[in-house]
């Protein structure tokens, strides 16, 4: 469903910027209106690399009125193939100045806010102050825990994609959406605890071309935000699988209060994805509730029941499974499983997940559970495991 609008609308655009937008005024749901919305709009990106390049390029040739780039870094000739904003002539300079030109030369009536520094815990509601939405496109979950954390303290969405490889998520985070609309926060798709030692572009690769989808979505989901219209990404995660072609979705809620005070209590997705999109905060019933807190057992009641039968399916990513996994164990990864919980059932034997640390695996189970497969949780996660490993 839309949501209301974000910023009131300037009172008039002037005939060169209504010219230069007629494109976006002639679609029915944006029109004028939405257009003088998006001129009244503040946006503030948080990292001018792969996702933030096409995003700023993309909202100031929409034609949002301020863009606030943060980033401390230079331009290096590795970013050159996926970060579209830089030039090799940038090569050496702050990031920040290509957002500046970029902007300009698409939309002079944009105006760009450039701060050349590092986001952190200590400075981000300053930094973030005075915009409507937030942007993630840093590329360090402890940044990435910062933004979050800075955009539930002051109220605003934040749009937020990650990718690495071939592989992308997107979604919507807020804590305070309007009345009668669940808000979602980043803690309940990536609890802190279980994220894990998560490796760099450096380290495994990205897509160039994957970046510009992903920032391309992100300015969308802004752009529907700030106007009010369409239906936003919030309560449901965009997985994009550029390999195969793939896209899906996959609904998340919060937390429920219960499931909070519960150990190690998730969230987890339906058992398959609506076409339409789940209504956010709908899915509370009691039976939810109950998948939502899956049984846990240890590392040799895992080990006794695998050797009776039960299938230890690991929901960790491929560059986690490849430092070891348990032997015989079924790798799926946790998106994957979410979008599809019933291809993971094996008859009528019971699942054991296993995940780093324990999170990803109770959502992963609550799901299974949802899908009637009896599922239960690796208590402390592979981190736990004290027997052999072996590579993936």
């Amino acid at each position: 469903m839309s949501l209301p609008p974000l910023v009131e609308p300037v009172a008039a655009l002037s005939p060169t910027e209504a010219a230069r937008t007629a494109r976006h005024r002639a679609l029915a749901g944006l029109g004028d209106l939405g257009q003088r919305r998006l001129a009244a709009a503040h946006v503030a990106v948080v990292g001018a690399g792969g996702l933030g390049s096409p995003v700023v390029l993309a909202l100031a040739a929409a034609g949002v009125g301020t863009l606030t780039v943060i980033d401390d870094d230079d331009v290096d000739h590795s970013n050159l193939h996926r970060q579209v904003m830089h030039r090799h002539a940038d090569i050496g300079a702050p990031k920040v100045d290509s957002a500046t030109r970029g902007a300009a030369d698409l939309s002079p009536t944009t105006t760009v806010r450039t701060v050349r520094e590092r986001l952190t815990p200590g400075n981000a509601d300053r930094l973030l102050a005075g915009a409507h939405l937030v942007i993630d496109g840093t590329d360090t979950f402890p940044t990435r825990s910062a933004v979050a954390a800075a955009c539930e303290r002051l109220g605003v969405p934040l749009v937020w994609g990650v990718l690495q490889e071939f592989h992308a998520q997107v979604t919507v985070f807020w804590s305070a959406p309007p009345p009668g609309v669940a808000g979602v926060r980043l803690a309940d798709l990536h609890p802190p605890d279980d994220v894990g030692d998560v490796p760099t572009c450096a380290q495994v690769g990205v897509l160039g071309a994957l970046c510009l989808q992903v920032g391309g979505i992100m300015a969308i989901e802004a752009v529907k935000l700030l106007a009010g219209i369409g239906e936003p990404l919030l309560g449901r995660v965009l997985v994009i699988d550029a390999l195969r072609g793939r896209q899906t979705e996959v609904p998340l809620r919060a937390v429920t209060a219960a499931a909070a005070a519960a150990p190690a209590a998730a969230v987890a997705a339906p058992a398959a994805p609506r076409a339409s999109g789940p209504t956010p905060g709908a899915d509370k019933t009691t039976a939810a509730a109950a998948a939502a807190t899956p049984p846990q057992v240890t590392a040799a009641q895992a080990r006794a029941a695998q050797d009776a039968g039960a299938t230890l399916l690991d929901v960790r990513e491929p560059h986690e499974t490849a430092a070891g996994i348990i032997p015989g164990s079924v790798l799926i990864p946790l998106a994957d499983l979410l979008v599809a919980p019933t291809g993971a059932a094996t008859g009528a034997r019971p699942v054991i997940v296993v995940c780093a640390a324990g999170g990803r695996a109770q959502r992963a189970a609550a799901a299974l559970r949802q899908a009637g497969v009896d599922a239960s949780v690796l208590a402390g996660g592979i981190a736990a495991w004290p027997y052999e490993t072996t590579p993936a």
